[in-house]
């Protein structure tokens, strides 16, 4: 344990932040379920508006840090893939 006050303030400090970006992980995988299951409903209207709602979060979460912009990347270009799919 953390015995120097810095220490200790930096302890408190990475669990706060640790509980702050799962819960924005937490809701990125939100976002991406709801397209996966428009997409399995072959709803395609419902697939686009979920996919166009998910890739702004998406996208924020690279400039927070949150997610590497290769995965977000990968994560938008199978959506958008799958989208497209039903919707041909």
């Amino acid at each position: 344990m953390a015995n120097s006050p810095q220490a200790r303030k930096r302890a408190k400090q990475s669990e706060k932040r640790r509980a702050h970006n799962a819960s924005q992980r937490s809701m990125v995988r939100t976002y991406i379920k709801r397209v996966h299951g428009a997409v399995e409903s072959n709803d395609a209207e419902a697939a686009g508006t979920a996919l166009s709602q998910a890739v702004p979060i998406i996208d924020k979460m690279v400039t927070k840090g949150i997610m590497h912009k290769n995965q977000a990347a990968r994560q938008e270009s199978r959506l958008n893939k799958r989208v497209k799919a039903l919707s041909a």
